[in-house]
């Protein structure tokens, strides 16, 4: 029995029931389309023979004859496996122990397909950045081939990063009458401390600290297989998804290597059988509704997650035929409270956070607080109560048992009714320059408002190569332009952080203003960040010169350059984004169709477009009807 809920918030109830009330159209006719899938059956019966023969010819044994009678659920697996990346490397057992937990349950497992992902951690300032916001589109993609074979009734999906985690569900919820369960691979054990490697990193920024220092710093914190242990979009991936019903409950923040990660792994695979049909049918369709999406920010606002899913969020809402806006985020911002400190938010990492008491103690307290709901659907079942409980090992058997009700580290992770803040860690801003996304949680008040002159760049490496020449020793808000989705696929800046911090340490009023990303990373330097409209597409913040006036303003929500505007408009365009024949290596000219169809941040920076009648079969409204 699920406990009684605590009556809902009015502004979660109210942000709820408009983004139903917006998305009634396409969401009514993306459940038709899935209801429709569903009523085919299991597709695979209607395969003719040479088609189904193609599909178990690689199988033997029982595997074999279930498939050809399609008497078992057919289970594909999509993973990111790679042995690259420290986060998808334990991954590559994974295969063989969900056919097995699969077969147990009494359906086959196939490995369907493979998709790619790649680390932003390796890319940082290079040009492969550049074509790392593209890559969830191409995930979303490679998903979508895996699963076209219509050979399957569920599928589990096997990812952690960046954007890994919403590629696959983009690519799910084309195939959305399918049940679908994700399975992580949990973070690393705890390295150097993260504020060590924060200070080694700005010496360095100084001249102060060897290439050799900074090597061995970076190589202490990022030291084995499992996620990296600060809480950037990889985590916040994790911590969105659970809450959103779509890991078992408690498997985000198990580590690699374990008897209970492996527990955890080959449970999802007997689970996604026992959901793939019966009265336990569950499909992803049913569990990412707009509850489920309210829910997903509500735990990234009360955590100080990643500002990527400002993005994602968004872009994996459209795949599901609803309509989330950054008003959305904002409006949850206001009274969403802020209940972890976790680096860059604090000096904890994410074990400490998981130590604490983590999602689980998470998800009470904003249950009982009325913050979140409770009636959704989720892989374990009908309620997010379940996700109060956490995994262990009893006897060798896989359990789940109620964690105490009280943090265990409140300096890490504390109760709704005694937060960290009163609101969440995201600002919206906007102003004459556009609008653009602030992530407070880790930005003293006192520097939450910066007036100065703007320095203008377009790379980053005319930044560094101007803060190394000394001409940024003062008040500035740095200007970094044509970072976005249009110009150059939209890439992180972290590499921007030790110098800013550098700045702001020496005692100067700084902020950095760009249409490029920042993500998980954002540290204590305030930025405006996925600036919209870009200045790609001639958005106003292509127009600042060197010299002007820009004063952000994160606790009022003001971004704003002290320019009058007819003057502003009147200013000729001196630079653009990279030409078609310049952004070419990396492989990037093979993305430069992504380049030009990608849309604005603050719809989800997708390529696949906005979502019009064409998608849905259906004349009921208007494309304009669907831009509101």
């Amino acid at each position: 029995m699920s406990p009684t809920p605590t009556p809902l918030h009015p502004t979660v109830a109210e942000v709820t029931a408009r983004i139903t009330a917006r998305s009634a159209a396409t969401r009514t006719a993306y459940l038709d389309r899935m209801a429709a899938a569903h009523a085919e059956g299991p597709v695979r019966r209607g395969l003719a023979c040479s088609n189904l023969a193609h599909g178990f010819a690689a199988m033997d044994g029982v595997d074999k004859e279930a498939l050809r009678a399609a008497r078992a659920p057919g289970v594909a697996i999509v993973s990111s496996y790679n042995d690259l990346l420290s986060a998808h490397q334990p991954m590559q057992e994974y295969p063989a122990w969900l056919k097995k937990s699969v077969r147990s349950a009494g359906g086959v497992a196939q490995f369907a397909g493979g998709v790619p992902a790649m680390c932003d951690g390796i890319t940082q300032g290079r040009a492969g950045m550049e074509l790392s916001l593209f890559s969830r589109e191409v995930i979303a993609m490679s998903t979508a081939i895996a699963l076209s074979h219509d050979m399957f009734d569920a599928a589990l999906l096997l990812g952690v990063c960046d954007k890994i985690v919403p590629g696959l569900l983009i690519g799910a919820l084309s195939f959305g009458h399918l049940p679908a369960v994700l399975v992580p691979a949990g973070p690393m054990n705890s390295g150097l401390p993260n504020k060590e490697k924060a200070r080694v990193r700005q010496l360095y920024a100084e001249g102060l600290a060897t290439r050799e220092d900074l090597l061995d710093a970076e190589a202490a914190s990022y030291h084995s297989a499992g996620t990296c242990t600060f809480y950037g979009t990889a985590n916040s991936n994790q911590m969105v998804v659970e809450v959103m019903g779509l890991h078992l409950p408690g498997a985000s923040f198990v580590q690699p290597g374990s008897a209970l990660r492996q527990a955890l792994t080959e449970e999802a695979g007997r689970r996604v059988v026992a959901i793939s049909r019966g009265e336990e049918y569950t499909p992803v369709s049913r569990i990412l509704d707009e509850k489920a999406f309210v829910n997903g920010v509500i735990a990234l606002l009360a955590t100080g997650g990643s500002t990527n899913h400002t993005m994602h969020l968004v872009a994996i809402a459209a795949a599901a035929g609803i309509q989330l806006t950054w008003d959305d985020f904002s409006d949850l911002s206001a009274v969403v409270p802020l209940l972890a400190r976790v680096y860059p938010n604090g000096s904890a990492d994410i074990n400490h956070f998981h130590a604490a008491g983590g999602l689980q103690f998470l998800v009470g307290t904003l249950l009982d607080a009325g913050f979140l709901h409770e009636d959704v659907h989720t892989v374990a079942g009908f309620g997010l109560h379940r996700y109060r409980a956490e995994p262990i090992l009893s006897d060798g058997e896989l359990v789940w048992r109620d964690v105490p009700t009280r943090s265990l580290d409140e300096e890490v992770l504390r109760p709704a009714w005694r937060p960290f803040a009163a609101d969440g860690g995201l600002r919206m801003v906007e102003g004459n320059l556009g609008r653009a996304v602030v992530k407070v949680s880790a930005v003293a008040p006192e520097h939450r408002v910066v007036q100065a002159p703007a320095r203008v760049f377009t790379t980053q490496e005319a930044f560094t190569a101007a803060f190394q020449a000394g001409e940024l020793d003062r008040d500035v808000v740095v200007v970094i332009r044509q970072q976005g989705p249009q110009a150059n696929g939209m890439p992180e800046l972290h590499g921007l952080t030790p110098a800013l911090g550098v700045l702001m340490d020496r005692g100067h009023a700084v902020a950095l203003l760009t249409d490029g990303r920042m993500s998980g990373a954002s540290g204590k330097i305030p930025a405006a960040i996925q600036v919209t409209p870009e200045a790609a597409v001639g958005g106003p913040i292509a127009r600042v010169a060197d010299g002007d006036v820009i004063r952000l303003d994160a606790s009022s929500g003001s971004l704003d350059v002290l320019v009058g505007d007819e003057e502003l408009a009147r200013r000729e365009l001196v630079d653009g984004p990279p030409s078609e024949a310049s952004w070419t290596g990396t492989g990037r000219e093979l993305f430069a169709a992504l380049r030009r169809a990608v849309g604005p941040a603050d719809q989800g920076a997708s390529v696949f477009g906005g979502l019009t009648p064409e998608h849905f079969g259906t004349p009921a409204f208007t494309i304009q009807e669907v831009g509101q």
